[in-house]
């Protein structure tokens, strides 16, 4: 048996009064995320120790008490205690060594990632298409499947001028072996997003590169308006509607893309590419400025459109629910060594599409080479796994650095000798 954790989202019909309620309660919960962090903030400039959760919830209790802050006597008070316990998870994420990308809390604004979770007190009648949320009363939500397993907690969010609510379940299930025997290796890339070594290709949505006129001409239009009328709210809506078709458009055809893949193939072995690096701006400061920085930018902007973190995250999860395994390689030169005699140079690939090996003649379609190197790798850490040893660090990497390794390797061998 194995646990599984997942989250239904559906689209909430609320009504004028239900809608005036949830602005007030998600304006409440970022307001005493604020107070609560720059108490802590003065804290630590003080080098004073910082409040956890036990101590902030009291001190919220304190505000609620108030005569200045009394609006947030109307805001369910799971949903600040909650608020509350993220921060307590943020800055004991911040202090992790073992954290990859601890940073400090940062400041809230009202209109960004507007949301309120309910780890109690709430009802899902799937069957009358309606949730129960305390203080507020039964909501109608857009039925669109059924809910399986038992509800643990609801977050209500608003994208937009829509609400929606993300209902996360747990059941149990039979660990079962995944229905396919095959593994595959995934090539990622901006002119054709996904190649698997089996020749499958994927093409790019652009979703930001298709709407990118669109957009540019609503921003353009926003400039001149005067900020906050009417006519600025009714060009700043529509900006927010471009940006959700772009980001509902992208979200759609990874699912696509990663059900199929995932459904299709036992293993899945794909590149650690680490995408924040990637797309890091090439601009640089005031004393060392950036070389190529429009280029660059252009090339982080096709990057980002295209959405790798989220597809990696959505094989990771989905492979888990089917039984199979995805596999993690080093990413680097996949793309220029030869796959026949192993020969890694630059000069391998000609052009952005076109593989050419300058030591034994192989030629190929560049991104289809990649997908056989990542494969490739993916063999060699699951003989790693099934023996216990550790891959070689010489694997997938120039022939300086394999010489290097072999002369280091012969090294240790002679001097065991003596």
């Amino acid at each position: 048996m194995m646990m599984i954790r997942k989250a239904f989202k559906f689209r909430l019909q609320v009504t004028p009064e239900t809608d005036a309620k949830l602005n007030n309660y998600v304006g409440g919960c970022p307001f005493v995320w604020n107070k609560a962090l720059a108490l802590n903030l003065d804290r630590l400039n003080s080098k004073q120790p910082i409040l956890w959760y036990q101590e902030l919830n009291f001190w919220a209790t304190l505000w609620k008490q108030s005569d200045e802050y009394g609006f947030l006597k109307d805001v369910p008070s799971q949903a600040l205690q909650q608020k509350l316990k993220d921060m307590d998870k943020a800055f004991r994420d911040c202090f992790d060594k073992n954290q990859p990308l601890k940073r400090c809390p940062v400041f809230k604004k009202k209109g960004l990632s507007d949301s309120i979770r309910f780890p109690q007190g709430f009802k899902v009648e799937d069957s009358e298409s309606r949730i129960f949320l305390p203080k507020v009363g039964w909501v109608r939500y857009r039925n669109s499947r059924r809910v399986v397993g038992e509800p643990k907690n609801i977050t209500v969010s608003r994208k937009g001028k829509h609400w929606y609510a993300s209902i996360q379940v747990e059941y149990d299930t039979m660990a079962m072996p995944h229905k396919s025997t095959s593994i595959v290796g995934v090539d990622m890339g901006i002119k054709q997003f996904a190649t698997l070594s089996d020749g499958t290709v994927y093409q790019p949505l652009n979703s930001f590169k298709g709407k990118a006129e669109k957009l540019a001409k609503l921003q353009r239009k926003l400039k001149n308006k005067k900020k906050f009328s009417s006519n600025w709210k009714k060009a700043k809506a529509k900006i927010t509607k471009c940006h959700e078709q772009i980001a509902d458009a992208r979200k759609d055809y990874l699912h696509k893309v990663s059900t199929e893949i995932c459904e299709n193939q036992a293993v899945i072995c794909i590149e650690d590419l680490k995408v924040k690096n990637m797309s890091k701006s090439a601009k640089g400061n005031s004393e060392k400025h950036g070389k190529n920085v429009a280029q660059k930018s252009g090339l982080n902007k096709s990057i980002l459109d295209q959405g790798w973190g989220m597809f990696f995250q959505m094989l990771d999860y989905k492979q888990g629910w089917n039984g199979g395994m995805v596999i993690k390689v080093p990413a680097h030169h996949t793309s220029q060594t030869c796959p026949c005699c192993q020969h890694v140079a630059k000069a391998n690939r000609l052009t952005q599409a076109e593989f050419v090996c300058v030591e034994c003649g192989y030629s190929n379609n560049a991104d289809l080479v990649g997908a056989m190197n990542v494969l490739s790798r993916g063999h060699l850490q699951l003989a790693c796994l099934a023996s216990g040893a550790v891959m070689p660090p010489a694997t997938g990497t120039s022939d300086k650095r394999r010489r290097k390794v072999t002369s280091e390797q012969s090294g240790i061998t002679a001097s065991s000798g003596r």
